[in-house]
């Protein structure tokens, strides 16, 4: 199910440099901007979310009281870039590890997929669960889990306009034949509006965030 958009620990621009199909391209030799642009988001974990750590008892923060800890590991990702919204189905694993092997056990956790908008405002998030299963006498295991989010086509597409000022042919000698038009402020904030990625964590209470960070 869709929630209410809330804050998450994800710098800014991290995921603009994360890596991804939303690119911006580089100066011909005439002087232009060769644009390979992909209304594609990219996909990443958000800063201090991809592990989880239960402790037993659930107040302690003890390193004898670690019950289980898991990482998230090997988000994959396809996007169906057709039509008015942008689908993207994202894959990943957990690896995860109990303290203690006795018996079988299932540990379920809780995840998120967000879509970012222009490295900062979140403006979708849905939350799942993944469950985890330790085979009797086994410390050890991993479980595959998916997600998925839709933005809207409108939003992810740069206006002609701006388009335009950035495809435009800049001659030697002109006073902007050398200058980058995405260093203008209108510029660069219309394609940051048009720039989305998914990212994906453990859905973490205040206090997980803070070990993560601390730890």
């Amino acid at each position: 199910m869709f929630v209410k958009p809330s804050k998450i620990a994800v710098p800014a621009m991290m995921l603009l440099l994360a890596g991804g199909c939303s690119t911006v391209g580089e100066f011909d030799e005439s002087g232009g901007i060769t644009a390979i642009r992909s209304a594609c988001p990219a996909v990443a974990v958000a800063a201090a979310t991809g592990d989880i750590t239960l402790f037993d008892p659930p107040a302690s923060r003890d390193a004898k009281a670690i019950d289980v800890e898991a990482s998230l590991t090997n988000v994959r990702s396809t996007c169906a870039n057709t039509g008015d919204d942008i689908n993207t189905a994202v894959t990943f694993d957990v690896r995860a590890r109990r303290a203690r092997a006795e018996g079988a056990r299932d540990v379920t956790l809780p995840f998120f997929i967000a879509a970012l908008q222009g490295g900062n405002a979140v403006v979708a998030k849905r939350i799942g669960q993944v469950t985890v299963h330790f085979d009797a006498g086994q410390v050890r295991a991993s479980a595959s889990g998916t997600a998925n989010t839709t933005i809207s086509r409108a939003a992810a597409t740069i206006a002609p306009d701006i388009r335009k000022k950035i495809m435009e042919k800049r001659k030697a000698g002109e006073l902007d034949a050398a200058s980058d038009p995405l260093t203008r402020p209108e510029i660069r904030q219309a394609v940051l509006r048009a720039t989305f990625e998914a990212i994906l964590g453990f859905q973490l209470t205040d206090e997980q965030l803070k070990y993560n960070a601390t730890r």
